[in-house]
């Protein structure tokens, strides 16, 4: 199982604030002195109507008198510009058909949360001025290898339009797309004044690629490789950036595996005064590391690589590893620590008072050398590990972490059958000594519904609970009922939850719970659960907010994927795995739908006439199904 362990919160959109009232909005311009009028433009709560009010303070009398749209267009283009949540801008855009076209000529920033939702053609038609583009592609669940390979998410199609719209683009933003080389080239190519190149879990290229943008993006600010999969080239892309300063704010490569010229990154570190933000990959041992942090102590996040020495120390005397992080005044994020070495672990202590972020998912740290670390960090906000701290090392961090807001805790064996080191003592020591938690991921292989009613109880401002009991159909192992009460209980009691995961043996009934509270839910998880179709019925018919819904190996058929048809069209997706759905149901709801992409995917192999549909895949769509769906993908 892939864990994609930088962005598992993947949906930044759900944390968006909620749209303003537009239609019954006032802006005002205040008047300069006592004397002189002052103008107030009013929209009137018709979204098709708007007025212009001229009101005179002297005489106290009011009058109407409509400007030209062009006019009014003006004035809203200034007040369009200081709305930043995509929220509010969506609700301006329906206020009627001029908020509509000003909010699309003034809007910069542009988030897709799927690939196929629109082509690039609609995009570059309705808005004129992007210079920041975020696109989402792949479901999560390919996360979990439970996609076949050669989906599609091609970025081929969106880079080659844009190049000819928006040349002044500064910013790419990509999560589970196919990145080519020529892509990549494209777009170094096409946007002269290009800073920002972000890719989250994506795959396709490799350090050919990634040498042109270096080279050819002579502004470049960010360079974030997270989670992807990057074909090693034998390409020094490191020695690609300019001889002279740069402008690089941030550098994360630790998902390139393959060796790197270290000699070129050191004097690349050097060229770059306004660097931030470095994350180094397994190849950068401890000593290079060292002469890193010598030379750049304005970091503020920093991924150590490796965190053990070289294999022939180039000298006898170790380096003075405390005083380099000790100089480091400024770092506050702190992650690595790949091939681990225990006894360097001290060398952190200097700046555990101050992290607020520190990630050891990837290494294997007992809670022995654990304890000594967490017990500094009193003002840790974010904390991601391997379970490998055991039950001892969260009741250290319940102990230290008062400030706690994002736990994620991952499995260090990820097999069902393994013995897992943490349970629902830590999840109880966590939710009694960090009250202030609002997001948490927590991997177990036994969990109690106490524990998990604790949590709901303790911190009322949760606003992601994933509890992934890794075994399947896992009762509460202290009393052998179903875990329904718990996850009742964090529906219930968390006001605020967008997003949930749920696991372990669970009946109709906690899906009931999740219909009557969960209210705000976005986002919905469900993995070898439910006993019936009423299960998803229930959130389907009771959850008004819910965007993304995915479910694997749980019971559901045709009655529960027919009892959401008023839903889909205003979700984001729907994707079922290993359920019990017939070909025929589907092509019902694609034919009542025509907005509605309705994807089948299986293997190539597949026989076109089989009724049982292995993975469903539905999404809404402006622009009709996708022209480049591979044979294992029918389109009903």
């Amino acid at each position: 199982m892939t864990q994609d362990r930088s962005e598992m919160s993947e949906d930044d959109d759900d944390k968006q604030s909620p749209p303003l009232d537009l239609r019954s909005a006032a802006i005002a311009e205040p008047s300069s002195s006592s004397s002189s009028s002052s103008v107030v433009v009013v929209v009137d709560s018709t979204p098709n109507k708007s007025r212009n009010c001229i009101s005179s303070s002297s005489s106290g009398s009011l009058t109407s008198q409509p400007f030209p749209d062009h006019v009014l267009e003006n004035v809203l283009e200034n007040v369009l510009q200081f709305l930043d949540s995509r929220c509010d801008r969506n609700a301006a855009s329906l206020v009627c058909k001029s908020w509509w076209r000003v909010e699309a000529s003034t809007r910069s920033e542009v988030f897709i949360g799927n690939c196929y939702a629109l082509s690039p053609a609609r995009l570059t038609q309705r808005f004129k001025r992007v210079s920041s583009f975020v696109l989402k592609g792949k479901p999560r669940f390919a996360d979990f290898n439970l996609m076949p390979p050669d989906w599609g998410a091609n970025f081929a199609p969106w880079v080659s339009t844009m190049a000819k719209a928006y040349p002044w683009l500064e910013k790419v933003d990509l999560k589970r797309m196919f990145v080519t080389d020529d892509d990549l080239a494209l777009l170094a190519d096409s946007f002269p004044g290009f800073k920002e190149l972000i890719l989250v879990c994506c795959e396709g290229f490799g350090t050919s690629g990634i040498a042109i943008v270096a080279n050819k993006c002579r502004k470049l600010k960010v360079l974030d490789l997270i989670e992807s999969e990057v074909t090693d080239d034998e390409v020094d892309w490191i020695s690609c950036f300019p001889e002279d300063v740069t402008c690089l704010e941030s550098l994360a490569f630790d998902c390139v595996e393959a060796p790197i010229n270290f000699k070129a990154l050191e004097g690349l570190v050097a060229r770059s005064p306004f660097l931030k933000k470095l994350r180094l990959n397994r190849f950068v041992s401890l000593v290079e590391l060292h002469r890193l942090l010598l030379g750049a102590p304005q970091l503020t996040s920093l991924g150590t690589g490796s965190f053990s020495h070289d294999e022939e120390p180039q000298s006898e005397q170790e380096p003075d590893y405390a005083a380099a992080f000790s100089a480091c005044k400024s770092v506050v994020c702190l992650s690595g620590f790949r091939e681990l070495m225990p006894e360097y672990l001290p060398a952190i202590y200097p700046v555990c008072a101050n992290l607020t972020s520190l990630n050891f998912s990837y290494a294997n740290i007992s809670p022995d050398m654990f304890k000594p670390i967490i017990q500094n960090c009193h003002k840790l906000q974010v904390f991601w590990a391997l379970d490998s701290i055991c039950d001892e090392g969260l009741q250290a961090v319940a102990e230290t972490c008062k400030e706690l807001r994002e736990l994620r805790i991952f499995p260090f064996d990820p097999r069902e059958d393994s013995e897992g080191p943490v349970s629902e003592v830590g999840l109880q020591a966590i939710s009694e000594g960090c009250r202030k938690l609002e997001s948490i991921l927590y991997f177990c292989q036994r969990m109690t519904n106490a524990a998990v009613i604790a949590m709901s109880e303790n911190c009322p401002e949760l606003t992601v609970f994933r509890l992934c009991i890794m075994g399947r159909h896992r009762p509460d192992h202290v009393t052998g009922k179903p875990m329904d009460e718990g996850f009742g209980a964090i529906v219930k009691n968390c006001k605020k939850l967008t997003r949930l995961a749920v696991s372990g043996l669970l009946t109709d009934q906690a899906f009931r719970y999740m219909g009557e509270y969960g209210k705000l839910v976005r986002t919905l998880s469900v993995a070898f659960a439910g006993d019936s179709d009423m299960a998803l019925r229930h959130v389907l018919e009771g959850c008004p907010r819910l965007q993304k819904l995915e479910i694997r190996d749980s019971p559901f058929g045709d009655a529960a994927l027919r009892s959401g048809m008023h839903r889909y069209y205003n979700m984001r997706f729907v994707w079922m795995s290993a359920c019990s759905l017939s070909r025929g149901c589907c092509k019902d709801i694609a034919s009542a739908m025509p907005n509605l992409v309705v994807e089948v995917i299986g293997s190539d192999d597949d026989d076109e006439n089989r009724d049982y549909v292995e993975t469903l895949y539905m999404y809404r769509s402006l622009d009709g199904p996708r022209k480049d769906a591979p044979k294992f993908v029918a389109i009903l």
